[in-house]
């Protein structure tokens, strides 16, 4: 089973890769044209592409530290053999499976047959929601947790914003999301799987779910200075001007928008602000040494050398607090 639903998802990404990638280009452009038109009044073409490219921001040294980063991480990734989420996903869901099977003294799943398009959509949906609350929680604990503050500082020391600072992420902190993304996500397959066989995600015109939540959350054009907003649909998806909050250096936007396609989890959860129509801010971080992670060491190297330092104090309390214990008894 498992090696069937590898090799549908690895047709169904293949073949929908050029389709995807056309869609996330005209995505960004029609994002930058739409803005554009908002807020212009003389309109050319020089100055439509001054605007969706402005020179201080592409010339700014950590949009160069974007695109030297975002180079090596793309060759690296292949001799990092980080895994995909997915090959977690299945191992949390068979071990749920099993478990539940187990545990109700069940044979085979509840339901026998090809699954119907209703039921689909219900596994669709769940395995969407099971992710994007994976993703919140996480991205919380990035924020609150030093030790884990200091890989995600990569994202957030970002000065501008310039669409590849979405990949602005320590290939560590990559890998321990992907291995969180199995926990969640793996317990709702795995559930699914005892009730229905052979279950897959909804494609839309032959292109995977994930890939169409990703083009419909704008990741690109929200990790960019363009203030897009969704309007009404604020209230259901996180808009492209909300994220943009999360990395603002104003101490009213700290620890705000930690969603990922849906706004509803900041909502229930009390961590939403709502920024002001075409508010604009300062992104980055506040801490002294920020522009130490403007260059491939202090984006790959120095996270590292912090997060040791973290390990170490922690590891000296410990002691203390043992040594303290023995002597008082």
């Amino acid at each position: 089973m498992l090696e069937n639903v590898l090799d549908l998802i690895e047709r169904q990404l293949s073949l929908s890769g050029i389709v995807a990638t056309g869609l996330l280009f005209a995505t960004a452009f029609g994002a930058s044209l739409a803005a554009y038109l908002h807020v212009s009044k003389e309109r050319s073409f020089e100055e439509f592409f001054e605007f969706a490219i402005p020179k201080e921001v592409i010339l700014h040294p950590s949009a160069k530290a974007d695109a030297l980063f975002w180079i090596t991480k793309k060759l690296m990734m292949p001799f990092l053999l980080i895994p995909a989420g997915v090959t977690f996903v299945f191992a949390v869901g068979f071990a749920t499976k099993w478990t539940l099977m187990a545990l109700f003294a069940l044979d085979a799943p509840l339901l026998d047959g090809p699954a119907s398009f209703g039921m689909v959509v219900v596994f669709t949906i769940t395995m969407l929601l099971a992710y994007d609350l994976s993703y919140y929680l996480y991205h919380i604990a990035q924020h609150r947790f030093p030790i884990l503050w200091e890989l995600h500082k990569v994202h957030h020391s970002a000065q501008v914003m310039v669409g590849i600072t979405k990949d602005r992420v320590h290939p560590l902190d990559e890998l321990m999301n992907r291995l969180w993304d199995g926990v969640i996500p793996g317990i709702c397959f795995g559930i699914w799987a005892v009730v229905q066989m052979n279950l897959t995600e909804l494609t839309i015109f032959g292109i995977n779910v994930y890939v169409i939540r990703n083009i419909l959350m704008m990741d690109f054009v929200r990790h960019t200075h363009l203030r897009i907003s969704f309007g009404p649909l604020n209230k259901l998806v996180l808009c492209p001007h909300w994220h943009q909050l999360h990395h603002s250096t104003n101490p009213r936007h700290y620890d705000k928008n930690f969603g990922l396609l849906f706004s509803f989890w900041d909502r229930w959860f009390g961590t939403l602000c709502v920024p002001k129509p075409d508010e604009k801010f300062e992104f980055g971080l506040i801490d002294k040494d920020v522009g130490d992670y403007q260059s491939l060491y202090g984006l790959y190297v120095l996270p590292l050398v912090k997060m040791g330092r973290q390990a170490g104090r922690s590891l000296r309390r410990v002691v203390r607090s043992s040594l303290s214990a023995e002597r008082q008894s």
